[in-house]
């Protein structure tokens, strides 16, 4: 009995090994690998490509008229006022105070009296798309059966957003290929037809791929029908100061949905507008009815910060409290950013001349109807392929050119190569 004892102890640890064994080795066996994102394989295969004459017109962020990275001096004389003079503890759930503080003047205004009324719940985010993502976890929790109406086409990115926060998408129309422009009727019918109370996804400036931006006019309009119909506009706002280089200008939709008496949500980032591209700093606010319910909707909102990172980074935070509270770096602020701004606008101008002067069959004036850092350039995939295999001209194949890429040294080659793939068109 003892030595039968003894052999099915050993049987049933082998066993239990054997198992083990194989569930360790089984747990990712199904798991397929993830589709490379679009907007980043385009900077791994131009890094990849060995031709002396390639270019990157795929990358969002901005580059000098030599191609470089920059850093700005406002953003240099912050780090060296605050570098060794402040500890690394964790900021609070919310983030940095004070730069939520300088972030709501400049959305809201200097002087916003829904500010002074304390009637916006706002935190710290991790950059714009930090912003998004928690305000898409708020919606979920709050209004579970809502939907998200996004553009189309819109930052790829939106669509993941809101998709792994559990949020059912739709889409309303927004750009019109064959005047590269807005479809401004179908926005309109788009947003008469979606269900009373819907949430309406919409970029503030600078729409990012298209370059596309209602008028001044045609703003009105559009939050006259979203109060008609009860809509609530969340706004993402990447490129304040960064489109046009006067941040008041950039900001005129915003101000004219709280002229309207709208409650709405907003997302900003300084990753564009101050080059803290990987300092991932950012603000979600949302403006409320009165302060009670302001503090009620922040205090969410940091409940669902707690589990996703529990509190932001302090270094970001501390270089955009520093540059916009102190007036003489933000006045350098604001003169780099536009700067910033005007090279692209530049480079739109000089871009469309390049493809005129080469007696282009096509009209290119959408080149600088557009505005900000994309140009949507109206390029098929077909071509797109075409820009990259021959020309070693990177993009992604919607046709999107990244503004910042082009410079003095390459706008003339990438004019002949986008001329060489269109003539016949």
């Amino acid at each position: 009995m003892a030595i039968r004892n003894s052999l099915n102890g050993q049987f049933l640890r082998r066993s239990t090994v054997a198992g083990a064994r194989f569930m360790s080795s089984s747990w990712f066996r199904s798991i397929e690998p993830a589709p490379k994102d679009p907007i980043l394989g385009v900077t791994e295969a131009f890094l990849a490509d060995q031709s002396p004459n390639k270019v990157n017109v795929g990358v969002g962020a901005y580059r000098d008229d030599n191609g470089k990275p920059v850093v700005l001096e406002c953003v240099r004389e912050a780090e060296r006022r605050i570098a060794g003079g402040q500890f690394m503890e964790y900021l609070p759930i919310g983030g940095s105070i004070k730069m939520v503080e300088e972030s709501l003047k400049l959305a809201y205004g200097e002087n916003s009296d829904f500010i002074k009324d304390k009637r916006i719940a706002a935190v710290q985010a991790l950059s714009g798309t930090g912003a998004c993502r928690l305000f898409a976890a708020f919606q979920q929790r709050f209004h579970p059966n809502s939907r998200i109406y996004i553009p189309v086409p819109t930052w790829v990115n939106h669509h993941n957003i809101w998709r792994d926060a559990g949020v059912p998408m739709k889409t309303f129309r927004y750009y019109h290929p064959e005047s590269k422009g807005l479809d401004f009727a179908g926005l309109m019918d788009d947003m008469k037809n979606a269900p009373d109370g819907s949430f309406f996804l919409l970029h503030a400036c600078a729409h990012n791929p298209t370059g596309v931006d209602p008028s001044e006019e045609q703003w009105r309009e559009i939050s006259s029908m979203i109060k008609a119909k009860g809509h609530f506009p969340f706004l993402d706002m990447a490129y304040q100061g960064f489109a046009s280089g006067d941040p008041e200008r950039d900001v005129k939709a915003i101000r004219i949905f709280l002229e309207d008496g709208h409650l709405i949500g907003l997302a900003q980032s300084y990753a564009k507008n101050m080059g803290l591209y990987g300092q991932r700093v950012g603000c979600l606010s949302v403006l409320c009815e009165d302060e009670k319910q302001a503090v009620i909707v922040k205090s969410q909102l940091q409940l669902i910060a707690r589990p996703m990172y529990s509190n932001p980074p302090l270094h970001g935070a501390l270089i955009v409290s520093t540059v916009l509270g102190d007036p003489e770096l933000k006045k350098l602020w604001l003169n780099e950013v536009k700067v910033m701004a005007d090279r692209i606008i530049g480079m739109r101008t000089t871009l469309r001349e390049n493809l005129e002067k080469r007696n282009s069959p096509l009209p290119w004036q959408h080149i600088t109807n557009q505005i900000g850092m994309f140009c949507y350039s109206g390029l098929t995939p077909e071509q797109v392929d075409v820009m990259t295999n021959k020309f070693h001209i990177y993009m992604t194949r919607n046709g999107r050119i990244s503004m910042a890429g082009l410079n003095t040294g390459n706008v003339g080659y990438v004019a002949d190569a986008i001329h060489e793939v269109t003539k016949s068109s």
